[in-house]
């Protein structure tokens, strides 16, 4: 079971009585409105890191190292902390410890934080100045902090959002290279890396990216041939260990205006966001390389109860999506400007820890204490920490949020989240690859107005209330019985003559055979069993994406806990009579354009075609097109897209190409078609 969190008897009772106070807050629900929940534990999501839960410190802050904030790190299990703070980080000299232009508050050196850091039980991030500092000074830093006082740090970035410096139009990052492009971010990147592993090696240095959706992702500078991640990747990947991305949802300054459901439903785009990230990482970097989310908080009701929920959702969606750490922006931060959002106090101070400022006559709770999102991180230590294995779970209603977790001991969490203001609803689970003992679950659950969280011990695992605007990690004891045969190792998959190879390193000597399942939504397709340690997969859907585990099973025919997960696009028809060059020439944040190329590879000319393809996320659609008259319709899968020619592109000449083009809308993720039917025929992709 996952360790219990030191919670007052009197905040208990408190949050327990606020919440059962007033039943028209709760009013119950019809039938229909009973949640059904699958947790599939054969489909696995990757390892818990080490340094998951994380948040921001910053220079500006003289509360920073307060004896009390590093024992609410501790308390939450904050096992990452980033300094010096933000865009400081490419204005900060650690040595002279000052920040030209910028403040610098009393007792927040490098020492004195790496006090912190090392009182709270955590690892330090650590910004390496990229905007006015040299690959020296950075190695510097690797030498003061490893070698000369030993504090181990493992993670350094090379500067902080850069795309910020003025190359786009938008300046709010400092950078004193003449060169500000993509390219020159990329070349001086490989000098820090180089000049800091000289020193030591074995640490670990991550290079900055843009999320999608994020202005200014996807837009190519005049000069350029391609956006900022299609420059920066290709020419770092060989050599770096991670990537880092930041993402503020909500309006691009503080958001008064109480979209709150918008944040709430913001976190699968989440998913969407990094998939892409990644799936253009392994394109064009030739390898999986970790994600970092770096910085993350919404400029929504950030002080609200909403907030917390937002932040336990968006914590888990990223683990679950490839990232190893997820920051919170920041430990503290300011006031400014209070308001009411659904009938709640918002100070809009982005930090998750209060510093008692007043405004206008008002005044946050005292210094250090925990505002909501501190809370929503707080609680998912209850339910997953590191080494845990997250899998596949999913909800019937978007209102309900829900994460599984198989704990390192055996036991399944699951965290329940509950958007609904209003509802409190019930929640029947359903489990796959794991059976419940009949023991109660143990429980621990964050509700509107709560200082605390509440641990309980009843009820059933099949059965739930969730109360409403509420987070509930649930520990599901598991049944007795012999031990299966271990998880096997982190699976590959390479493209072979008429398939996909998977291979996989061994479970162990109790392993009797291999099973290869396929993940479709929260269920799981058998797609193949060998006794060896590789399996070739064959007939796939030309196009389709594939997210497969490898479970080992044992001669008595239990089943392993599944391996971390493998994605993959199965690859198009070589030899087609037609194929299709799809690019993205440019983005906006929320809009982008394309070229779609389409080649007859034909002996006979082509005439009155059609060409149809299917965008892989749903928030991606096309506005207008060239070349020919486009038409679309929603699915539930994605848009489906048509194009029929016009008078100057009706005929594609044996050999020869036409080009048309698109202006596209998108919310959050853009990724490109991987299947394209010309006349019905499925076309090679180039």
């Amino acid at each position: 079971m996952r360790r219990a969190l030191a919670v007052p008897l009197a905040a208990v009772l408190a949050a327990s009585l606020l919440a059962a106070a007033d039943p028209a807050q709760s009013p119950p629900p019809s039938p229909g409105d009973v949640v059904e929940v699958s947790v599939n534990a054969h489909a696995g999501l990757g390892t818990v890191h080490e340094a998951a839960y994380g948040a921001n410190a910053a220079v500006w802050d003289s509360h920073m190292n307060d004896p009390e904030v590093a024992r609410l790190y501790k308390r939450a299990r904050i096992a990452a902390v980033r300094y010096p703070g933000g865009s400081y980080g490419d204005l900060y000299h650690w040595e002279s410890h000052t920040v030209p232009g910028g403040t610098v508050a009393p007792d927040t050196g490098f020492d004195a934080f790496m006090g912190t850091v090392r009182n709270a039980g955590a690892q330090a991030v650590v910004v390496a100045n990229y905007g006015t500092g040299t690959p020296e000074e950075a190695a510097g830093w690797v030498r003061y902090a490893n070698v000369t006082k030993k504090y181990g740090v493992k993670y350094w970035e090379i500067g902080n959002e850069l795309y910020g410096n003025g190359y786009y139009g938008a300046t709010w990052e400092t950078d004193d290279h003449a060169d500000k492009s993509p390219a020159a971010y990329a070349r001086n990147t490989l000098e820090f890396v180089r000049a800091m592993k000289a020193v030591d090696p074995t640490i670990k240095i991550g290079a900055v990216l843009t999320i999608p959706g994020s202005w200014p992702d996807g837009v190519v500078a005049a000069g350029d041939s391609a956006n900022w991640n299609h420059t920066v990747i290709p020419a770092v990947a060989p050599e770096i260990d991670f990537f880092t991305v930041h993402w503020y949802p909500g309006t691009s300054i503080p958001d008064t205006s109480g979209d709150v459901a918008g944040l709430l439903a913001s976190p699968p785009g989440l998913a969407e966001m990094l998939a892409q990230v990644r799936a253009d990482v392994a394109a064009l970097g030739g390898r999986d390389v970790p994600l970092a989310l770096t910085e993350v908080a919404s400029n929504i009701g950030r002080n609200t109860h909403a907030a917390g929920l937002f932040a336990a959702d968006a914590y888990l969606t990223a683990l679950e999506n490839g990232v190893f750490t997820v920051d919170w922006f920041d430990t503290h931060n300011a006031l400014e400007k209070v308001g009411t959002i659904d009938g709640e106090t918002d100070y809009q101070d982005i930090g998750f820890l209060s510093l008692g400022q007043c405004a206008d006559g008002v005044c946050e709770p005292p210094l250090n204490t925990p505002f909501p999102a501190y809370h929503g991180i707080e609680i998912l230590q209850t339910a997953a920490g590191p080494g845990d294995s997250l899998v596949r779970a999913g909800s019937s209603r978007p209102k309900v949020a829900v994460h599984a977790v198989r704990q390192a001991d055996g036991d399944l969490a699951v965290v329940l989240i509950n958007k609904d203001p209003g509802t409190a609803y019930p929640v029947r689970l359903r489990y796959t690859g794991f059976t419940p003992s009949g023991r109660s679950p143990v429980t621990y659950t964050f509700t509107p107005g709560a200082t605390a969280i509440v641990r309980a011990e009843q009820g059933d695992a099949y059965t739930r209330t969730l109360p409403p605007y509420s987070i509930t990690t649930m520990t599901v004891r598991a049944a007795k019985g012999p031990k299966p045969a271990p998880a096997p190792g982190t699976p590959t998959a390479r493209g072979v003559p008429g398939g996909i190879t998977v291979s996989w390193p061994p479970a162990g000597p109790t392993a009797d055979r291999y099973e290869v399942y396929r993940q479709t939504g929260t269920d799981t397709v058998p797609l193949g069993t060998t006794r060896g340690t590789s399996l070739t997969l064959r007939g796939l859907e030309p196009g389709a994406s594939y997210t497969v585990n490898v479970l080992a099973g044992d001669r008595a025919g239990r089943l392993s806990r599944p391996s971390a997960p493998v994605t993959f696009t199965a690859p198009t028809p070589q030899d087609s009579a037609c194929a299709v060059r799809y690019r993205v020439t440019q983005g906006w944040g929320r809009g982008f354009t394309a070229t779609v190329t389409v080649t007859n590879r034909g002996a006979d000319d082509v005439s009155d075609w059609s060409l149809a393809f299917r965008f892989p996320v749903a928030g991606e659609r096309v506005g207008s097109g060239q070349g020919g008259t486009w038409t679309s319709e929603g699915t539930s899968q994605g848009q489906d897209v048509r194009v029929v020619p016009n008078e100057q592109t009706r005929t594609i000449p044996a050999g020869g190409s036409v080009t048309l083009g698109f202006v596209g809308a998108n919310e959050g993720a853009y990724p490109s078609p991987t299947v394209f039917r010309l006349n019905g025929t499925v076309c090679s992709t180039l």
